[in-house]
């Protein structure tokens, strides 16, 4: 059977994590952005509340337009990894109890964040706090396993994991599909890239929760990342991981 993501410590399973996870994940595309704000108010005069923060990636790519961002993120570490944005309000919650007021927000997102959910309570909260002329975007950025280079990552990586369900679920949007709080659902996908050398492509492996963070194993990955790198990096010792940024919007019902 299929192991709910949010039922494996998801509070807790970054905090050794927070350091590789804010020098190393990456950002998003320019376009997914403009998609979120497309058709909103101004983005000076826009709420947004960014679900599972982390570490303010995405929380920042929304402040450098001007909206307002409350970043809700239950992890201390990750918190205190982050880089200040005088836009970004870290409050420590969770997005199935924000502890935010009914009807005042204009943008839900959760940027790698809604597969760690509880997904009928976090949808509920979601519907909640949102205006009714507010929108809800989900965004992932899933690595592009046609890409050769990233092809082999990601077979490295399972098999560190030992074939950890996160792997093969971050994509998880059934949850919102079916539910009874959203409706007029977009779904869109933007290529991305992301250049790495070989410090970079360490700390990417090591900022995933569920790569192994210690003894053989951690040792055994970090060799073979280093053959790969050098197999495939170029002149100037980088190598490209390559995205698919999926990101799905979505309508509060009445």
């Amino acid at each position: 059977m299929d192991t709910p993501l949010h039922t494996l410590k998801p509070l807790s399973r970054f905090s050794d994590r927070a350091v590789d996870y804010a020098k190393y994940r990456p950002s998003y595309p320019e376009a997914a952005i403009a998609l979120l704000l497309q058709g909103l108010e101004e983005p000076s005069q826009l709420v947004a509340v960014d679900m599972g923060a982390g570490t303010g990636i995405s929380s920042r790519l929304l402040a450098e337009h001007g909206v307002h961002v409350f970043a809700i993120e239950p992890n201390a570490d990750m918190q205190q990894a982050a880089t200040p944005h005088a836009l970004v309000e870290f409050r420590t919650a969770t997005a199935e109890q924000s502890n935010l007021p009914s009807a005042t927000v204009d943008l839900v997102t959760c940027f790698q964040s809604f597969h760690w959910l509880q997904p009928e309570q976090s949808l509920a909260e979601f519907h909640r706090i949102l205006k009714l002329a507010g929108r809800l975007a989900l965004v992932w950025n899933e690595r592009d396993r046609s890409d050769e280079f990233t092809g082999a990552y990601s077979r490295l990586m399972r098999e560190a994991s030992n074939h950890h369900p996160a792997e093969a679920k971050l994509g998880t949007v059934e949850p919102l599909l079916t539910s009874p709080y959203f409706t007029h659902i977009q779904h869109h996908t933007l290529p991305y890239q992301q250049s790495l050398d070989l410090a970079g492509l360490l700390g990417r492996a090591q900022s995933v929760s569920y790569a192994p963070s210690s003894g053989e194993a951690k040792e055994q990955l970090l060799s073979n990342l280093k053959q790969l790198h050098e197999h495939w990096a170029d002149a100037h010792g980088l190598v490209q991981l390559a995205y698919q940024t999926n990101i799905y919007l979505a309508k509060p019902k009445l």
